[in-house]
Order: C-alpha cells, then sequence, then structure tokens
C-alpha cells in the first residue's frame, strides 16, 4: 500500500542561489501556495530526495526565472530538464519513480483517477483564490460552495480508506493539501464532514506529512 515515506530527512532546504552543478531533484516551491504543496506531499510519498527551494514573491532565484517562462511555482528541475504545473510533475515522478504506484496499474483505474483529480481540482481547489485574494462577497460565496461541495462529497470519503481507492493516489496528495488549509480558509464543516476530518487526520498523523509542509503551512492550524 502506497503511503507516506517515513524517511528521515527527503528534502534539503538551501537559499535560492545562482545556477550551480545539479546533483539531485531540485523543487522551486512556494511556502504556502497549494499546488506546490502537493508536488511536496507527492515527492514524500514516493521518498524521492530533493534539494528544496524555497520561493518569495517578489525575489524569484536567476535560475528559475531563466528555467520556467512562467517564473510559476512549483517548478520541477531534473538535471536539462525544468517541469512547470502540478500535473505535469506528477505525471513525470510517477513515471520516474515508478514505485510506489501512485496511480493504479490498469488504464481503466488510471483514468478514473485522473478524472477524479480533474474534478477536485476544477471544483474545489480553483475556490481557494478567490476565498483567499477575492473581495468579501467572491470569498464569502467560494467558501460557501466549497462547503456544499465537501459536504455532497461525504460519501466518497467515507466509501474507501482513501479518496474513492483503496490506495493512495495522485489525488489525495491535491486533496490533502485542500483538507488541511480548510480551517484558515474559514471553511467549518461540522459534524456532517467528520468524514473528511478524519480522512485528513489519516495523513496528518505521519511524520512524513508533517516533513512535506513548510513552517507557513505549519502555522495554519496553529493559529486558528
Amino acid at each position: 500500500m502506497s503511503s507516506l515515506t517515513p524517511a528521515s530527512s527527503l528534502a534539503r532546504r538551501r537559499a535560492p542561489t545562482a545556477a550551480r552543478t545539479r546533483v539531485v531533484l531540485t523543487l522551486y516551491s512556494g511556502k504556502d501556495d497549494l499546488d506546490s504543496h502537493r508536488v511536496r506531499i507527492l515527492l514524500a510519498a514516493k521518498g524521492v530526495s530533493h534539494e528544496l527551494v524555497l520561493v518569495e514573491p517578489g525575489n524569484l532565484p536567476a535560475e528559475l526565472v531563466q528555467l520556467n517562462p512562467y517564473h510559476s511555482t512549483p517548478t520541477l528541475v531534473d538535471r536539462d530538464l525544468a517541469i512547470y504545473e502540478a500535473d505535469l510533475i506528477g505525471e513525470y515522478l510517477e513515471e520516474r519513480y515508478p514505485h510506489p504506484a501512485l496511480l493504479p496499474l490498469d488504464p481503466q483505474g488510471r483514468a478514473r483517477v485522473r478524472l477524479s483529480l480533474r474534478r477536485i481540482e476544477r471544483e474545489w481547489l480553483s475556490l481557494v483564490e478567490p476565498i483567499q485574494s477575492g473581495n468579501k462577497a467572491q470569498a464569502d460565496g467560494a467558501r460557501k460552495k466549497l462547503k456544499e461541495g465537501l459536504l455532497a462529497a461525504v460519501p466518497a470519503f467515507k466509501a474507501s480508506k482513501f479518496f474513492l481507492n483503496a490506495e493512495m493516489t495522485v489525488a489525495d496528495c491535491a486533496l490533502a493539501a485542500l483538507v488541511w488549509r480548510l480551517p484558515a480558509l474559514g471553511v467549518q464543516l461540522g459534524r456532517e464532514g467528520h468524514a473528511v476530518f478524519e480522512y485528513g487526520e489519516r495523513f496528518f498523523r505521519n511524520p512524513a506529512y508533517n516533513r512535506s509542509m513548510t513552517d507557513f503551512e505549519r502555522a495554519l492550524r496553529t493559529h486558528v
């Protein structure tokens, strides 16, 4: 069964510097953005050693500017290849490091997981930005829509140990990052959403999940 790898220290952090000889994977990550977090969870699940560069907005490393035309995070660099967008990074890591698998082996199973991930992105993850950056009406509307969507999916959270699957998948990497942020986003699910809470706790109790987070992300639940 796939699970977060309880290795000692899979991510070595360094401050942004100029380009240099690369000996391991390097992940350029935001300190608090959800897409960067889901990639860090995926790396922890696969037990992949990597170098982590936390990027501050307005202070982009010269190497990131050179490698990624959009200057965005997350950006994964493997030797002379730079990959951006969380979905593409996830697909690459699944092929580059196939064990433990985070997609089913059969084509139909893989398609179902990809469809689940796409719905999570479109229906839930897309609501995070208006909650965080929109005006009050936009934030309240997105918060209400996210709460209603998660509560409507409670049967799916109850159906199996992971989301719609007996094993952990790439969809769980995205969903766990969202569930961690719910209190900070002001989304309270109450007793109706207890299955969502239990789903999250299965991840959050794992020490490797804690290591996938930045200090800023850990503080999201400390100050709510």
